[in-house]
């Protein structure tokens, strides 16, 4: 797991290529990240469904009572099929773009 600090954004990476561990590591460290907006990125694990993308909700949820964005970051998948809870984007670009709209939602008072 790498995990790379810019600002108010932390990108969390999957370095090992196994998910289930990932998601794990990610929730057990979850409260180092939770001020910041955080960026799930996935692009390396290469088979997920978007039924694998739930195990993230407890923490989507968390990020949203503490007005902090939440992206997960993947591809070759059908966008459409994703739970409308999760922002799921295909690259670490159209990530930091919703984080800034959500940002900028927040400061208006969306």
């Amino acid at each position: 797991m790498k995990v790379d600090q810019k600002g108010h954004t932390v990108t969390i990476k999957d370095t090992q290529g196994d998910f289930n561990g990932f998601v794990e590591k990610v929730t057990q460290q979850f409260k180092t990240f939770e001020k910041h907006n955080v960026i799930i990125d996935l692009l390396s694990d290469s088979g997920l469904s978007e039924n694998d993308l739930k195990v993230f909700l407890p923490l989507v949820k968390l990020q949203k009572k503490a007005k902090k964005s939440f992206v997960i970051v993947a591809s070759d998948l059908d966008f459409n099929a994703v739970s409308d809870k999760l922002v799921v984007v295909p690259s670490l670009l159209e990530a930091h773009d919703i984080i800034e709209m959500e940002e900028i939602e927040r400061d208006l008072g969306f």
